[in-house]
């Protein structure tokens, strides 16, 4: 099966390809410029050094949030709309997920973070278990003060991962021996979401790629504002919905 999978949920963007279960191609940047002058072209060099056709992909893995309001749209769209002009399958996968597969240890809590800004992350918590990554605490947006790291006493190792240890003072001091990740292990490759991707539900149904949406885990500012400003629509939809 040839499948193409990105992420582009923070600053970072990754790019790979898989055919029969083998990496085939990964392109990585790390620079701040606007992924949506990035990521089709990026898609289409890799697609041809690789020799394939648009044709020839079979499913789309993407990473379905958190992370960046304006990355998330950008992949979900992009990914939506390959699967859905080509037939193919569409898989969405946690970015959180993805920064903990950098870390591959046993008896070892991972937490993937990512800088919500204002002193709050996008937070998971990750274990590895028979050789699959498991989510122990799901994926949410909190301050970083109220990290829920209770079960940090029950594993060997606590290793912080992602661009939310800028806040590692804070984090330190909730966890005096955990560890900071540092350098490529902050960043997400998209070179681990074929295995990744593996436990997540594949959508072949046009009618189900139709209706995938990103993962925020919160409203965005605009919504918020809205909200604040009409505490009579009882958080009901405030779009007019088409006839």
């Amino acid at each position: 099966m040839k499948i193409l999978a990105f992420d582009t949920s923070n600053q970072p963007l990754s790019v790979a390809l898989f055919d029969g279960g083998q990496l085939v191609a990964q392109k990585e940047t790390d620079i701040a410029k606007n992924h949506s002058e990035q990521l089709l072209p990026i898609i289409d060099t890799v697609v041809r050094d690789a020799g394939w056709q648009p044709a020839d992909l079979e499913r789309i893995i993407v990473s379905q949030g958190p992370g960046s309001y304006t990355g998330l749209r950008l992949a979900v769209t992009t990914a939506k709309t390959l699967a859905f002009t080509l037939g193919i399958e569409l898989v969405g996968v946690s970015s959180l997920a993805l920064l903990a597969m950098n870390i591959q240890a046993t008896d070892t809590l991972i937490i993937p973070m990512m800088d919500a800004r204002n002193d709050n992350v996008y937070a998971g918590q990750y274990t590895w278990l028979d050789g699959q990554l498991v989510n122990v605490v799901p994926d949410q947006h909190t301050a970083v003060v109220g990290m829920p790291t209770a079960i940090a006493a029950d594993y060997a190792r606590v290793v912080y991962v992602g661009d939310g240890a800028v806040y590692q003072a804070q984090l330190l001091a909730h966890v005096p021996n955990a560890e900071i990740a540092t350098g490529a292990a902050n960043r997400p490759h998209a070179a681990n979401m074929l295995a990744l991707a593996s436990t997540s539900a594949v959508l072949d149904d046009m009618d189900e790629i139709h209706q995938f949406v990103p993962n925020y885990l919160r409203v965005t500012q605009a919504e918020a504002d809205w909200l604040k400003a009409h505490p009579e629509a009882n958080h009901e939809t405030y779009v007019e919905q088409v006839k």
